[in-house]
């Protein structure tokens, strides 16, 4: 990531080029490939997440970053969740 993709990123102005989809995109396959999930079921569990934490904060979900790490025989959920501020009541 250069300087200015990361200026653009904090302040906000990074848009949802066809670069920055087909990023995601490519992303999602390499996971799979290395862990045998499909990216179907990857976004579909970054969906799920979302809907949960978003419960009870506030959560940046353009920031938003989920991927699977494979080290050895076991994969990892590494999570990414910028949050913006905590919810104070609780709308259960």
């Amino acid at each position: 990531m250069s300087l200015i993709d990361f200026l653009q990123r904090v302040l906000g102005k990074e848009t949802n080029t066809s670069k920055n989809v087909a990023k995601e995109r490519l992303r999602l396959v390499l996971v799979h490939d290395r862990s045998s999930i499909s990216p179907h079921i990857l976004n579909a569990l970054k969906e799920d997440m979302i809907k949960v934490i978003s419960t009870y904060m506030e959560i940046d979900e353009d920031a938003l970053e989920v991927s699977l790490s494979n080290e050895d025989d076991s994969v990892a959920l590494v999570a990414n969740i910028p949050v913006v501020k905590m919810k104070r009541d609780y709308q259960g």
